[in-house]
């Protein structure tokens, strides 16, 4: 069965870092956006197999919502 599980990629000096902030502790890197995003889906799935069906379902029914916005900066 497909979950939608929220992923967040930051891009720095060393390449990206990808975590899922709904499953604590998953995270992952890659030298490219691509190489992450296939790291963190690894992740992401090695990470629930480690759960329990309780734990999943409770951590899978979470809803996150993000938005970008624009501010100034004095």
């Amino acid at each position: 069965m497909d979950h939608a599980v929220q992923v967040i990629i930051e891009h720095d000096k060393h390449g990206y870092y990808a975590y899922a902030p709904g499953l604590k502790g998953c995270q992952s890197q890659g030298g490219s956006m691509q190489e992450a995003m296939k790291n963190i889906r690894e992740a992401v799935e090695l990470y629930l197999e480690t759960l329990t069906p309780a734990e999943s379902k409770r951590l899978l029914k979470k809803e996150v919502f993000t938005t970008s916005m624009h501010v100034s900066v004095a």
